[in-house]
């Protein structure tokens, strides 16, 4: 104890200056906090970004070399998919609202056929002034049971996007009162590239009247 009275009864006094200020210690401390959250934001932010381009490039290797590719025969000439820039705009968390009565719902797909999956909820978010609000639904076939899905349409379908509508497959977790949609994770169905493919095409209440620029693009000019 005796080391560090003297240690602080022999401090330097500096004219004009007080050595304790509440409102200046106050300040650089939001100033700290605030730089290392951004630094932290912005690593996070690359990381992403990152993680999302190697997940582009392993599709793409995957259309070009895998035997399930949609591409079949035409491999060869597959020359790699479209998508807009990464834009964390489009990462959305969006308020759940689960539906307690759930139904089978019916889709028109591609080919004329039919597809059956059941209500799970609905995602509701604001984007460009819109409040949007689309259906999620479940898969029933037994190899994908539980597995949420959401088909949509904006209004880049058919000019920047696939006309059919693009997909998102989503994350359930019981309980949740939200949603994460990340719309740069929007792909295109295998209908997109090849006619031998049937897919199910978007309820009426999931065509956007905003524009989603995010995701996949078309394929074909």
């Amino acid at each position: 104890m005796e080391t560090r009275s003297a240690i602080v009864k022999f401090l330097p006094k500096r004219r004009g200056m007080k050595v304790k200020n509440p409102f200046v210690i106050v300040l650089v401390a939001v100033v700290v906090i605030i730089i290392y959250y951004s630094v932290q934001v912005s690593r996070s932010s690359g990381d992403y970004v990152i993680n999302l381009i190697n997940e582009r490039k392993a599709k793409n290797e995957f259309m070009r070399s895998a035997d399930d590719s949609p591409f079949g025969a035409a491999k060869k000439e597959f020359k790699g998919l479209n998508y807009f820039e990464p834009d964390l705009h489009y990462r959305i968390s969006a308020t759940l609202h689960p539906i307690q009565e759930k139904k089978i719902v019916t889709l028109p797909a591609s080919d004329g056929s039919e597809m059956e999956y059941l209500e799970y909820g609905h995602a509701e978010f604001k984007m460009s002034g819109e409040v949007c609000k689309l259906l999620i639904l479940e898969l029933l076939d037994d190899a994908h049971r539980g597995t949420l899905f959401l088909a949509f349409a904006d209004a880049t379908s058919a000019l920047e996007t696939y006309g059919a509508g693009r997909y998102l497959d989503l994350k359930k977790t019981p309980g949740a009162t939200s949603i994460l949609l990340d719309f740069n994770e929007a792909y295109n169905p295998y209908c997109a590239y090849s006619e031998n493919y049937a897919c199910p095409l978007p309820p009426r209440e999931n065509i956007l009247k905003i524009a989603i620029r995010a995701g996949e693009k078309k394929y074909h000019d």
